[in-house]
């Protein structure tokens, strides 16, 4: 089943076997005219929201697709969320972080106005750029054919970030860190059976992975979110760019949790 379509207003209590649903829209318009899809064809839709629709196409126009379904299952959400806090950066590693992110399973992004960011979104900005980032998400949701939709946060700043420390284990990509990534005890807050004590966070808590700008966080930065309950910790002995830094640390992540 190659292609998989996003139509939030799908209700699973009208998706049932035997029942006919529609798309319209950009996404009708998308399938029929630039993914050529006819009638006969088994497609997917899912509503972002944990919904997957499976049928057949019974009627494909520019303005309407129908599918006969043939099956609907609920998908449950994660038990731990993970949100990718991404620092805003230059051209469009920022928005390459985001993309890969999406498709390996982040379930929130924040874009962060970190000190070094060379990208600044002022003014119209804000919403020209939050928008950008919602729109790649979504399509690498459908891409990767993902049941739930992350959803992309307005921008934060150091004290947003703070404040959002107190309530989810959040971890600092840090270069410099004395702490692996990799030797972080997910289940708990121990690191090769060494207690953290200045670390007092729920061990069930949500996940936040905070990636800094091309310049890095700054000392302050850092100091700020440790205090506020953060740990920075590194993923090897090499740096990455902040476009790959926040994916490669997702993957450790799932590995970690039992997503892979």
């Amino acid at each position: 089943m190659a292609h998989f379509f996003l139509d939030e207003s799908l209700d699973p209590g009208e998706c049932t076997p035997g029942s006919t649903v529609s798309i319209g829209g950009t996404e009708a318009r998308h399938a029929v005219t630039v993914s050529r899809v006819r009638e006969g064809e088994r497609l997917l839709i899912g509503n972002g929201s944990g919904l997957m629709v499976s049928g057949t196409v019974a009627g494909a126009a520019a303005t309407e697709l129908r599918l006969v379904i043939t099956e609907a299952r609920i998908v449950p959400a994660p038990s731990r969320r993970i949100t990718l806090v991404q620092a805003l950066a230059k051209g469009d590693r920022d928005e390459l972080a985001v993309q890969a992110a999406t498709e390996l399973g982040i379930d929130e992004v924040v874009p962060w106005s970190a000190s070094r960011s060379v990208s600044r979104w002022e003014g119209a900005k804000r919403i020209k750029g939050r928008n950008r980032w919602t729109s790649i998400v979504r399509e690498a949701a459908k891409q990767s054919i993902r049941a739930w939709l992350p959803s992309v946060a307005g921008l934060a700043t150091t004290n947003d970030l703070a404040r959002r420390a107190a309530g989810s284990r959040m971890l600092v990509l840090e270069p410099t860190a004395s702490v692996r990534l990799t030797a972080l005890a997910i289940d708990s807050v121990e690191i090769d059976s060494v207690e953290i004590d200045s670390v007092e966070i729920d061990p069930l808590a949500d996940f936040c992975l905070v990636v800094g700008p091309e310049g890095g966080i700054t000392p302050a930065e850092l100091e700020a979110l440790t205090e506020a309950g953060a740990l920075a910790v590194r993923l090897g002995d090499t740096v990455l760019r902040t476009s790959t830094a926040g994916p490669a640390a997702l993957a450790v992540l799932n590995q970690s949790l039992g997503r892979w």
